[in-house]
């Protein structure tokens, strides 16, 4: 299936090596002493598989390398890189894959199309789903119910590292089988997008009810850091989105929604919690009765609800995040170096990426903004949270605190001043933790297919058919946007008005630019566009789109996205060096004939 994962070492699969590095992560026996003993094929059938702790030390070595740069630098690379978010920052020029991405330049030679690190994952979790079952008998302590969780947590997990190769290669080597000798077939041919799509829905549809629904008080991180049924429906709701079945992905979010209205409802009732009843009651009034992190109800501060997002983690909003140490050099954990490299460090605040001028700019505006609204004004702390309007350099993940207040007209920009200080994580010591799903992700989700159901126009008659579905899609909408306004009490001018949204095509594009502004650098902006493309079956907004990005030449741009194959990313040619029966996005070439033009003749 790969390339680095399965070729030969010294005899023996790499996959074994990949093996012994996770179960060494996870402080098992000395590894290469353990090997020089026995191959795999033994060591899993007769040595490996026996105690409950075996499969609990795969499985956490399974999240252990979601958390490796090979992983992280692709979710950002991935899903920001082609993006209209970012352009080039310090030293780009001199990082040649990365500064082709953002020229819009990849290759099939280009390091940012390997996959293998990917497939790694899914091939582990795989092996436990192959024998973990024999658990049960030979280990009493391994109940059916751990079977039976064990096999939806690796199923998610597999389902999310295939979604993510999907949403980024489109059609790509699909299977549920573990490969763990020389003898199994490996080069298998692409599985089209829509059917891997199905199968991992069909999958999760299958696991979802055997999930764990709440880890215990006394592992609070296990609840936001390992997978829950609230992951899983977090993932059945955009997955339902991406395949245009909107009742199931509505169904899906709501779901989620009141799965945490209740959560929250728990933790505010937990002894000893920070947030008590008239707060509680004070942040639902906000936001809807959303369960959003908004804790800046004393004074105009917004710093304690990004802390407690980015920073701290664990909050009642996130659904599944990548944990990293707070302090990783005193723990000896690994640390989110791909933020420190990407996003920027205290001793480089301009990191490779930066934010584009289109984003920086709004912060002067006082009108005809492009990203965050006009009727906000000045007072949306995400123009300070996801950037430095003034240098553009990326705050979001890349910061430790930011203590955003709001002056009586504007929340307004100055890193010396300390009642809006910026503190940079070290290089090297970035803890903070990586979303994949949080709530106000999945209220949006939501508003989007509430917009899908929509009839189009603008007329009396469209306006009273689509009414109810524009009250709820503004209603998320509206919820996720009054959190993230500076001000502790909200005017009527402060906040987006309903009436100004009475048509499918204004609470569509209404809810396109807050996922934009809410999600910014969380690895979901390019993505989004794939899918819009996909679901509008042209590219033309795509390309416009994409004609707008700083590094790009624009006529180029603009012509190469006229194809629908130009919004993935091409093979890698390792890959279809070894694998035959790969065949290169057209759009790209295989590394020996790069351009479109070449392949296509």
């Amino acid at each position: 299936m790969t390339t680095t994962i399965y070729k030969k070492v010294k005899g023996q699969t790499s996959l074994l090596f990949v093996l012994c590095s996770f179960l060494f992560s996870v402080a098992l026996t000395s590894c290469s002493d353990f090997l020089e003993i026995k191959q795999m094929n033994e060591i899993i059938l007769e040595d490996f598989w026996n105690e409950k702790s075996d499969v609990e030390n795969v499985v956490t070595g399974c999240y252990a390398d979601l958390l490796e740069d090979g992983i992280r630098e692709r979710m950002m690379v991935w899903g920001e890189g082609r993006s209209d978010n970012v352009a080039g920052g310090r030293d780009i020029t001199n990082q040649l894959n990365l500064y082709n991405v953002l020229r819009e330049n990849i290759t099939a030679m280009n390091s940012y199309t390997k996959w293998e690190s990917f497939y790694a994952i899914i091939n582990r979790c795989n092996t436990v789903m192959k024998y973990a079952p024999k658990l049960s008998t030979v280990d009493p302590s391994f109940t059916q119910a751990d079977l039976k969780a064990t096999i939806a947590e690796m199923t998610a997990l597999r389902s999310l590292c295939y979604f993510y190769l999907i949403r980024t290669f489109r059609d790509v080597p699909f299977s549920r089988v573990a490969y763990t000798d020389d003898d199994q077939k490996m080069d298998l041919p692409a599985t089209p997008f829509y059917d891997v799509l199905d199968s991992l829905i069909y999958d999760l549809e299958s696991v979802k009810g055997d999930a764990v629904t709440r880890y215990p008080l006394t592992e609070p991180r296990d609840q936001t850091g390992r997978i829950t049924r609230d992951a899983i429906y977090a993932m059945l709701c955009e997955m339902y989105l991406w395949k245009q079945d909107y009742d199931n992905c509505i169904r899906y979010a709501e779901l989620v929604i009141d799965s945490k209205k209740e959560y929250f409802t728990e933790v505010v009732n937990t002894a000893g919690s920070k947030i008590n009843a008239k707060d509680a009651e004070l942040m639902l009034l906000r936001t809807n009765g959303y369960p959003l992190v908004c804790l800046h109800m004393n004074g105009n501060n917004f710093g304690q609800a990004y802390k407690d997002l980015f920073v701290t983690g664990n909050s009642f909003e996130t659904i599944f995040e990548l944990v990293y140490s707070d302090n990783p050099s005193s723990s000896g954990q690994k640390a989110n170096d791909a933020i420190s490299s990407l996003y920027g460090n205290n001793t480089n605040k301009k990191g490779s990426f930066v934010a584009t001028t289109l984003i920086t700019e709004d912060a002067t505006k006082e009108s005809a903004r492009t990203v965050y609204e006009d009727v906000n004004k000045a007072y949306d702390a995400r123009i300070y949270t996801n950037c430095s309007s003034s240098s553009g350099y990326i705050t979001k993940y890349a910061t430790r605190a930011q203590d955003v207040s709001a002056s009586s007209t504007k929340v307004s920009e100055n890193e010396n001043n300390t009642n809006r200080e910026r503190s940079y994580y070290a290089n090297g010591e970035n803890g903070s933790k990586w979303i994949i799903y949080r709530l106000s992700d999945i209220m949006l989700l939501e508003a989007e297919a509430l917009c899908q159901q929509m009839v189009e126009g603008s007329d009396s008659v469209a306006a009273s058919i689509n009414r109810e579905k524009l009250d709820k899609a503004f209603s998320l909408v509206n919820a996720v946007n009054k959190r993230s306004i500076c001000k502790n009490v909200l005017q009527a001018s402060d906040t987006l008005k309903r009436s100004s949204y009475n048509s499918r095509s204004q609470m569509e594009s209404l809810v396109e630019r807050e996922r934009r502004r809410e999600l910014m650098f969380e690895g979901k902006r390019y993505y989004d566009l794939v899918r819009y493309a996909m679901r509008a079956g042209n590219t033309t907004e795509f390309a416009s789109v994409m004609s707008k990005r700083e590094d790009v030449n624009q006529g180029y741009v603009s012509n190469f996205f006229k194809k629908m194959d130009a919004i993935f990313w091409p093979y890698n040619y390792e890959e279809m060096r070894v694998n035959r029966n790969l065949k290169p996005n057209p759009a790209f070439g295989t590394g020996e004939n790069e351009s479109y033009e070449k392949t296509s003749k």
